[in-house]
């Protein structure tokens, strides 16, 4: 006999895509223009960017780690791609100067966002501090490292080809929107198709039976926090580009709204269970909240407060259906 059907259980592991159908209802009704192209398209480049960190995310969280340093690190990859593009890169003592392509900037930004992912998980493995600590360290220092290199002022005028990288669309389709949509394709293959997804499941569900299994646990926690800071830096590239400028500022409360989605979308604080798709249904559940808050003309600090809810909500679910 087929099992019975299980309403509970079934209610938990659709919660975030039950959550966004009946989001996307409500505000059909009360908010008016809600349900529009335009809004639609506006919902997915809003969102772009914090797919892009949220990926990266992830693949932390999944290893039972944290990142704070991922809006940090957006800005400051953000400002090597625009001071690159602006000025190139000029060597004083061989009296050298070279100029950078649009490919060389983006190439240079991700390289940076990489390392400094890559610093992270050394700082971690290596020197054993924890993960918050580690991270939180190199928000203070991306974020300080951003404003002396763009001496606290914005960098302009990058090009109409770099700026069409993020302005630009693609059969109707905004190009920072398939840009996310590739990096989630990609990742998610990572995760369930091969084995250094297992690798990160088996980290974060239980770090000493991986390493009595033989995994190399440090060498898989450096490749995640070095995934995660090259995420970022494409992030970094979809907000330059669209912008057609880098800010000191940019990225400011990025990794709450990455941690936030990651949690809405499923997966465990605690490591070892999650997904890629869930994530993005969370990065939708804060898109769309947001929009339609907007539309219905919701005062801004009222905005943040039931964002708050939400996330906590969420963690909520995370730690009832944990215990189950």
């Amino acid at each position: 006999m087929p099992d019975r059907f299980d309403f509970k259980s079934t209610i938990s592991r659709f919660h975030s895509l039950i959550a966004l159908i009946l989001m996307i209802a409500a505000f059909g009704l009360f908010a008016e223009g809600f349900f529009t192209v335009g809004n639609c398209r506006t919902v997915l480049m809003q969102i772009s960017v914090n797919t892009c960190l949220s990926v990266g995310m992830t693949l932390v969280i999944l290893t039972g780690g944290i990142d704070l340093s991922v809006g940090a690190v957006l800005a400051f990859s953000g400002a090597i791609m625009a001071g690159l593009l602006k000025s190139g890169l000029a060597i004083e003592g061989l009296n050298l100067y070279v100029g950078v392509t649009v490919l060389g900037a983006v190439c240079a930004g991700c390289l940076v966002g990489a390392s400094l992912g890559l610093f992270n998980g050394l700082m971690i493995t290596r020197f054993k501090v924890p993960p918050f600590v580690a991270t939180l360290a190199m928000l203070t220092i991306a974020r300080g490292a951003t404003k002396l290199y763009t001496g606290g002022e914005a960098i302009t005028g990058l090009g109409d080809s770099f700026a069409r990288i993020g302005s630009g669309s693609l059969l109707g389709i905004p190009n920072q929107a398939l840009i996310a949509a590739l990096i989630v394709g990609v990742t998610a293959i990572l995760l369930k198709r091969t084995r250094f997804g297992r690798h990160v499941y088996a980290v974060g569900g239980n770090e000493e039976a991986a390493k009595l299994s033989g995994l190399n646990v440090n060498r898989i926690k450096l490749k995640v926090y070095s995934i995660a800071g090259a995420l970022s830096a494409v992030g970094a590239l979809i907000l330059t580009s669209k912008l057609n400028s880098a800010t000191p500022v940019a990225g400011e409360g990025y990794e709450l709204d990455s941690i936030a989605a990651v949690v809405i979308g499923g997966t465990s604080l605690s490591g070892g269970r999650g997904s890629v798709l869930g994530t993005v249904l969370g990065a939708l559940i804060i898109g769309v909240l947001n929009s339609g808050l907007v539309i219905m003309g919701v005062d801004p600090f009222w905005q943040k407060v039931i964002k708050g809810f939400v996330i906590l909500l969420a963690v909520v679910i995370d730690r009832l259906n944990s215990e189950e």
